[in-house]
């Protein structure tokens, strides 16, 4: 599901005395949080963040290798991003900035996740997306189909935020350092099916329950729900970088009440369907 809340790329010409490329990043307030410089061809010079600073040299190698000679024939450019949301919730600073980088310099910015950060790819489709998606990887490439969604217990779904930020780069690696049969992908597949067909909040719940179940035997981590919110009357689903960021939480109770359950626990943000997706 793609969210209303992601990043801007803005691009302006350098000053003409200028013989680098400059990148400010910038907060969701305006406040700057990165800094770094380029040389001609994309080199990185300085940034106030190294590995911030390598991996957009990552990405600006892998725009040269989809298009040879690109960066000799650029003018020297100011590139500023902005972001939308708070940059500690990981809802897709790297994906939304692949997206944006790709769409300016007309590459394929699947290849250039695979470049890179790698993982399957689905994050990057909801970064060009306008409404929920269906993904799936197929020999190797990935496939997605845009849906309508408007199932009846949309109230009653909240996302929220718990504060335990997780690295995507580790959260990949695991998951391919463990061993999934094709018995719990098909059954995934279908999981996703059952979710996307649910007609209320109750059948969504038990697909869920199963879902979690099944990455949490896949991945070898605990259930989110198991751990930290036993006795919440629904379903707590990880999301992302498995076990931190963002959580789904649903139940048969309404959102408002989902949000005081989770206010007790200390835990502020939390955001309905319809302020989030």
């Amino acid at each position: 599901m793609p969210t209303r809340l992601g990043q801007w790329l803005r691009l302006n010409p350098a000053p003409d005395n200028a013989t680098t490329h400059q990148w400010k990043s910038r907060r969701k307030d305006g406040s700057v949080w990165f800094e770094a410089s380029f040389a001609e061809f994309g080199t990185l010079l300085q940034a106030t963040d190294m590995k911030v600073g390598r991996r957009l040299e990552d990405l600006f190698m892998s725009i040269e290798d989809q298009r040879p000679g690109f960066w000799g024939k650029q003018p020297f450019w100011s590139f500023e991003t902005q972001l939308e949301f708070p940059l500690q919730w990981g809802l897709g600073s790297s994906s939304t900035l692949i997206a944006a980088l790709s769409r300016w310099a007309d590459v394929d910015p699947f290849q250039m996740m695979s470049d890179t950060l790698g993982g399957s790819g689905y994050d990057i489709a909801c970064a060009n997306a306008r409404q929920p998606i269906l993904f799936q990887r197929r020999s190797g490439q990935p496939n997605y189909v845009e849906i309508p969604y408007q199932p009846s217990f949309l109230d009653q779904i909240c996302f929220v935020y718990l504060g335990r930020k997780q690295d995507s780069r580790e959260g990949i690696q695991r998951f391919r350092n463990t061993v999934t049969s094709e018995r719990q992908l098909a059954r995934i597949s279908e999981l996703t099916m059952l979710f996307f067909k649910a007609r209320d909040a109750r059948e969504a719940v038990l697909v869920l329950e199963e879902h979690e179940a099944l990455v949490s035997e896949a991945l070898r981590l605990p259930q989110v729900k198991q751990k930290h919110f036993p006795n919440f009357p629904g379903i707590v689903k990880s999301l992302g970088a498995w076990g931190g960021d963002f959580v789904m939480a649903l139940s048969e109770k309404p959102a408002a009440a989902t949000k005081q359950y989770f206010r007790v626990k200390g835990f502020e943000t939390a955001l309905t369907y319809q302020e989030l997706i």
